[in-house]
């Protein structure tokens, strides 16, 4: 990588396309992938086409798509005019989708195929002309794409490292989105540094599944790999078990991304049954030297199922189960955890397989600064500060939200607790604002007894609230094990439910802290509304709390 190169889109752009030219670039899990050269030589038919529609410096041009390699061609298109891309998340609401292309003014809007019917009947004060992404056709409008030749483009187009490149607009877990506005430098700055601690090469095949419209993917999916030669393979469908197996078994990925769910899924669904499902197994895997045979042996199969290549698979976006995590370190299984949010480009702090510390994200990566402020003595806790190139500029046409997260220093506050250890490693505890305030003032931090609860046997998933002074747990169980398992007796399910809660219940309050005790579980019959990186939107659940 040229460390001198400018810290825009654009510029990484170029590099790659004159030392990459006839590498594999972006493509499906089943197909080809098309070339460097080539998908430059579709940016530049897309710059040409969008001109024709008059787009210019700093126009607004959203996108509501499933991954795939018109996506990127999309962006880099857009960002290479400095046009400014709004990209919309596949799981939002109509009415966030309008109000979004409404707050951001955007005119154009590029649409999947499946996610269509999203926007057909959506208005605007704005919204001009739509095309699909799948093949550019019109959906709204006057002009048509005109892709029957290569077009090249006749202005030189300048983008400064200042100009904005994105704007993400948040789902969040509290409510209202924000437009989070990221600068080319900012973006470009964190996928350089990240390169740093997880070295990429040419040779390296990414198999993208988590939304481009979210950072996480955007920056450490798509700009880092395309910074550094590497390919990128995109899904058809969504990834369930039954699309990401062949998918890995075809691409053979030396690099994933993803969220704790998909592999504690896999843990809670595959491996740990396959441990239980006979008496002996079940009984030695609970000798820590022989559990550690069984993990190493699942481990390797599990590589295995993953295509046999895999050298790092990066876990972000929320926090992996401790349980899980052991698993995966006794299974010699590359992964590492990453620290980091939209606002901050996003990666803060991360590890490397080689680096791994149970429940830390790493220390920060090189070129940023961070600090915990307002520490607690007692705890050594404090809420995580950072600072640097790759902070965002802030929320769009928000001063004041802007101004409660961003200090006159440059310091973004990201509104999570934690504790930074003498050799720099970050231990995440919990968001600020899902603290619970003890009745002698100490705090309880709901995610760390989730954790707990969330490795009880038939639990898929928990929020823990406070309601009038005392703690609740609403449970999400898995009826089809409950059902499955007590199918023989006699006694009527809901008895058995009741059961399972009071044996949770007391398994719960053996693990935790007087203080965090939980007087009483509630079953939550239907799962968690989640957001993108699937962490759970509190905010739904706060009723309880009254």
């Amino acid at each position: 990588m040229n460390a001198n190169l400018q810290l825009n889109i654009p510029s990484f752009l170029n590099n790659s396309f004159s030392k990459f030219g006839n590498k594999p670039f972006l493509g499906f899990s089943d197909e080809k992938a098309l070339s460097y050269s080539e998908v430059k030589t579709q940016i530049d038919n897309i710059i040409y086409n969008l001109e024709k529609i008059g787009v210019k410096k700093e126009s607004k041009i959203a996108i509501l798509s499933n991954n795939m390699p018109n996506w990127a061609i999309i962006y880099f298109a857009s960002v290479s005019m400095g046009a400014v891309l709004v990209p919309i998340l596949p799981d939002f609401s109509k009415e966030e989708i309008k109000n979004i292309l409404q707050h951001s003014e955007a005119k154009i809007l590029f649409v999947s195929e499946v996610l269509k019917n999203k926007v057909e009947e959506i208005e605007t004060d704005f919204l001009e002309t739509i095309y699909k992404t799948n093949d550019f056709s019109l959906i709204r409008g006057d002009i048509h794409f005109n892709l029957d030749k290569a077009y090249l483009s006749s202005t030189n187009y300048y983008v400064d490292e200042e100009d904005l490149a994105l704007l993400i607009y948040t789902s969040g877990t509290t409510g209202q989105s924000k437009g989070v506005m990221l600068t080319h430098k900012n973006i470009c700055f964190n996928a350089r540094q990240s390169g740093i601690l997880m070295p990429i090469f040419e040779t390296d095949k990414f198999l993208s599944f988590l939304p481009l419209s979210h950072a996480y993917e955007n920056t450490l999916g798509l700009i880092l790999p395309m910074l550094n030669g590497a390919s990128i393979y995109y899904l058809r469908k969504l990834p369930t078990p039954a699309v990401l197996i062949p998918a890995m078994q075809e691409v053979k990925p030396s690099i994933m991304l993803s969220v704790p769910l998909i592999i504690e899924k896999i843990y809670k669904n595959k491996i740990l049954p396959s441990f239980n499902s006979k008496l002996i197994t079940r009984l030695i895997y609970k000798i820590p030297i022989f559990r550690k045979i069984l993990n190493s042996v699942a481990g390797r199969k599990l590589m295995q199922q993953f295509g046999g290549n895999l050298r790092f698979f990066g876990i972000g976006g929320a926090k992996l189960d401790s349980v899980v995590e052991k698993f995966l370190i006794e299974a010699k299984f590359p992964y590492a955890i990453g620290y980091g949010l939209t606002e901050t480009s996003p990666l803060v702090a991360g590890l490397t397989p080689d680096t791994i510390k149970l429940n830390s994200t790493g220390p920060k990566i090189q070129g940023i600064e961070v600090k915990l402020h307002d520490i607690n003595p007692k705890t050594n806790q404090g809420e995580i500060w950072v600072k640097g190139d790759s902070v965002m500029k802030g929320y769009y046409k928000d001063i004041e939200a802007t101004n409660q997260v961003l200090t006159k220093e440059g310091w973004f506050k990201t509104g999570d607790i934690a504790k930074i250890d003498k050799n720099g490693y970050v231990f995440i505890k919990g968001r600020i604002k899902n603290v619970i305030i003890g009745s002698s003032g100490e705090n309880i931090y709901p995610e760390e007894i989730e954790s707990v609860i969330n490795n009880f046997e038939f639990v898929i998933e928990s929020v823990v609230l406070e309601e009038k002074g005392r703690l609740v747990a609403l449970v999400h169980l898995n009826m089809e094990d409950v059902e499955a398992k007590y199918k023989n007796f006699k006694e009527d399910i809901n008895l058995k439910i009741e059961e399972i809660k009071a044996n949770l219940l007391i398994y719960i309050n053996s693990k935790v802290n007087k203080v965090s005790a939980i007087k009483t579980i509630n079953i939550q019959k239907t799962p968690f509304e989640k957001t993108p990186t699937q962490k759970i939107k509190r905010y739904l659940y706060s009723k309880y709390q009254k």
